[in-house]
């Protein structure tokens, strides 16, 4: 197994954050800035030098690409959220076995050949395409953090036993509040994901859906945030069982995006 020195990089940008996040008294000082700034740019700059040429589409490009997008928009929301960076905890750990799974398959199998995208697909419609799948599934990934936080600061509350990791998590209505506002806005993204994909299904095959794995996962998803953001609008739904609903639309957006990746790149293969 060998690892190229762009995925040692990479990796080795997200070790620090983990051990600030599991630091006993972590802040939003100048120290979390850097090393936030360093966990975004080492994915980005993998991801920025493996598309140079044309779109790398196997595994381990789509989970770099998707840390990557990942710590960007975590980054916008802690300049936003004053109390965002304490997702740090979770966020970080998460994204070190996604960035760990990536290295581990490119060690395996090494860098595949660009992906050519044939016909109508290539240009524009495709980079809005896959840009906005790749928002779609960092949003939620914050989104699912943030419901985490919730579930763990709503039993420590009904315990009246507070844990170690339970204090440096945002408040319980600050991660109900995150949460509904990123998954608002990933539904909105969402949404013209699933148009943006109708178009190109339409410009290539000439029918408007193709009821694969991927796009039937991503219609549930859509469906379960819908039904979660009206029902928290008209009933008041918010806490852990809002966090439970998040977390089953994380779950298949993650078997839609790189689960069929990891199918067809794996186990297929």
């Amino acid at each position: 197994m060998t690892f190229s020195s762009l995925d040692l990089m990479a990796l080795a940008t997200q070790l620090p954050i983990l051990a600030l996040a599991w630091r006993r008294q972590p802040g939003r000082d100048h120290i979390f800035w850097l090393l936030l700034t360093a966990a975004f740019l080492g994915p980005f700059l993998w991801s920025i030098i493996a598309h140079a040429v044309a779109w790398q589409a196997e595994l381990t490009a789509a989970l770099w690409t998707t840390i990557a997008a990942t710590w960007g928009l975590f980054t916008f929301l802690c300049v936003c959220e004053k109390e965002a960076w304490r997702l740090i905890a979770i966020i970080a750990p998460v994204l070190l076995i996604m960035a760990v799974l990536a290295i581990i398959w490119s060690g395996q199998h090494g860098q595949s050949p660009a992906t050519e995208i044939p016909g109508a697909a290539r240009g524009a419609g495709l980079g809005l395409h896959i840009a906005v799948s790749v928002a779609t599934y960092g949003l939620l990934t914050i989104a699912a953090a943030a419901g985490s936080a919730g579930i763990i600061q709503d039993r420590t509350l009904k315990s009246k036993q507070p844990i170690a990791r339970s204090r440096n998590l945002p408040a319980l209505s600050d991660c109900d509040a995150m949460m509904f506002r990123l998954l608002s806005m990933a539904e909105v993204v969402l949404a013209l994901g699933v148009v943006s994909g109708m178009a190109l299904q339409f410009q290539e095959t000439r029918q408007i859906l193709a009821l694969d794995h991927k796009t039937i996962l991503a219609l549930i998803a859509f469906g379960l945030i819908a039904v979660l953001l009206v029902t928290h609008r008209l009933y008041g739904l918010r806490g852990r069982k809002a966090a439970r609903w998040v977390l089953s639309a994380y779950l298949c957006l993650t078997l839609g995006y790189p689960g069929v990746k990891f199918v067809t790149d794996v186990i297929l293969n």
